[in-house]
């Protein structure tokens, strides 16, 4: 699938012309703060626009990487991917920080969870962030994830914090919850 679209986004391939706009907010710790990954060098920014053309290209794709852009601006404002193993599927995204609280998340998200369940037939997809990240779990909930755990000190901490370790927090919904939800 080279694109989907939303109301107002296009979740697209990566493009190597990219750089600046995925550069611009995978180098703010700010945005990259409960990421295991990051803040990013050029170097590190770069590495992961080839590797996400190439494994957005491989077949059979596993790994559905998109460019998150504004349809009216054609801004790059984030990404996000579904990845396939087996029948399951795992979400996961980043947003710039300047588009925080405006429903892209949320928008981005469905359309992953439509996709997965919709046209790749999975049979269960999950995500999981750390517990102190209200901003990715309430994407989960809004999108009708269900939490199925807290798991404590399973992680390296979240940057910028004294602690030892971080909690994180998973969330899942099977194909057929969801098509529940679509039937209303």
């Amino acid at each position: 699938m080279d694109s989907l679209e939303t109301e107002r986004l296009i979740l697209r391939k990566y493009e190597k012309d990219d750089f600046d706009a995925v550069h611009s907010y995978a180098s703010c710790l700010e945005n990259v703060i409960y990421m295991n990954w990051g803040p990013n060098s050029a170097r590190d920014t770069r590495t992961f626009i080839r590797s996400s053309i190439k494994k957005a290209n491989k077949k059979p794709c596993t790994h559905y990487i998109y460019a998150v852009v504004l349809k009216d601006s054609r801004q790059l404002i984030g990404g996000c991917e579904l990845s396939i193993q087996g029948t399951c599927g795992h979400l996961g995204w980043i947003f710039h920080r300047a588009y925080w609280g405006r429903g892209y998340g949320t928008e981005a998200a469905k359309a992953l969870l439509d996709f997965g369940f919709g046209k790749l037939n999975l049979r269960r997809i999950l995500s999981d962030c750390y517990a102190d990240n209200h901003g990715s779990y309430r994407i989960m909930e809004k999108i009708g994830m269900r939490r199925e755990g807290l798991f404590l000190e399973c992680a390296p901490p979240p940057k910028l914090t004294d602690r030892e370790y971080g909690d994180e927090v998973r969330y899942a919904l099977l194909k057929k919850e969801w098509e529940v939800q679509h039937k209303h």
